[in-house]
């Protein structure tokens, strides 16, 4: 998946990469360093990967996340191995939303739309106890907007059973493509190959309830 030339997207206007490692060097016309694009797609995405180095070679798992006061908020069982290993850690933390597949008239240029954000930052365990709170709040509520109001908030034993690691939102950039596909001229006349895009989205459903909502 590869192009000769950019697809003449318009750059977003910002100030640069906040660092050396955050700056694009492929394809670097898609990048985004501005702080309004990086939340919005932290906000659509759902799955965060998470990639951090272990005694025995390098991880990235996937894991829900919520993003709230300049920081990702990542939670799980205190027992959790990956979420002890990132106590202190520098770790790479990257997330997608894929927009659609882009089909050229030549397999070379077969490429994808999508929106992608990579963060860089040293992890921490919270302990505070209202800002884990919060965290977790968050969390709820990054699945469904004011979810964490319409059920029960956890108990002092659950929090206890919760691990909940914090990166700060400092190193970030972000990666757009969208656009048709590149062609090259001896593709397109004449064109015996159908080229164009696919949109792909993300549709929520129905809600199906389970066997205990008719006893309310």
């Amino acid at each position: 998946m590869a192009g000769a030339r950019a697809e003449g997207a318009a750059q977003v206007a910002d100030e640069g990469p906040p660092s050396d490692r955050t700056r694009l060097r492929r394809k670097a016309d898609r990048g985004r360093y501005n702080e309004d694009t990086i939340e919005g797609i932290l906000d659509a995405a759902f799955v965060a990967h998470i990639g951090f180095t272990t005694a025995h070679g390098p991880c990235v798992l996937p894991m829900a996340y919520a993003r709230a006061d300049g920081h990702l908020y990542l939670h799980g069982a205190t027992g959790n191995a990956m979420l002890r290993a990132l106590d202190g850690a520098d770790v790479c933390v990257t997330v997608t939303v894929l927009d659609g597949l882009v089909l050229s008239r030549s397999a070379f240029h077969h490429s994808m739309n999508y929106r992608s954000v990579v963060v860089f930052g040293r992890a921490s365990v919270v302990v505070d106890e209202a800002e884990k709170e919060r965290a977790l709040g968050a969390v709820v509520d990054h699945m469904v907007a004011g979810r964490s109001a319409e059920c029960r908030p956890p108990t002092p034993e659950e929090l206890r059973a919760t691990r909940v690691v914090r990166v700060p939102l400092v190193e970030a950039s972000a990666k757009v493509r969208t656009g048709p596909p590149i062609e090259d001229p001896l593709d397109v006349d004449p064109p015996f190959f159908w080229g164009g895009v696919v949109p792909l989205t993300t549709v929520r459903g129905e809600p199906i309830p389970d066997a205990y909502v008719d006893r309310v």
